[in-house]
């Protein structure tokens, strides 16, 4: 399976990006994708996750500000982020795997495919 994350950027504290996760060669219904970001010298971080029946989980530090959705017609998952904050800014990392998001440890499980990652940068 090839993903393919795109929709990074520049932003303002306050303001809005949205990301997208297109993944091919997978029945795209069948899993689940996740959402993840770095920063230097950090370790990766879960962000969210949706399962592939649309359940959806969020990191504390994000609920409230950003909603993941899937559309399976299109085998694209979304990343709407609403009201930025400058410590958003990360390389935000989509992967795909079997539906792991209703373990509370899916942010640390191993995911089977991984996108190249989307720069997000927020100024304050």
């Amino acid at each position: 399976v090839q993903l393919q994350a795109s929709g990074g950027g520049f932003g303002q504290a306050g303001g809005s990006l949205r990301l997208s996760c297109a993944a091919s060669g997978r029945t795209f219904s069948d899993y689940a994708i996740g959402w993840f970001r770095q920063t230097p010298g950090k370790e990766r971080e879960g962000v969210s996750c949706v399962g592939n029946v649309g359940r959806t989980y969020y990191v504390d530090s994000v609920k409230g500000r950003f909603t993941i959705s899937r559309d399976n017609a299109k085998n694209t998952v979304y990343l709407q982020m609403n009201s930025l904050k400058p410590e958003d800014t990360a390389v935000y990392y989509c992967a795909i795997d079997e539906d792991r998001c209703g373990s509370p440890l899916w942010p640390v499980l191993p995911w089977d495919s991984w996108g190249q990652g989307t720069l997000v940068t927020v100024s304050s």
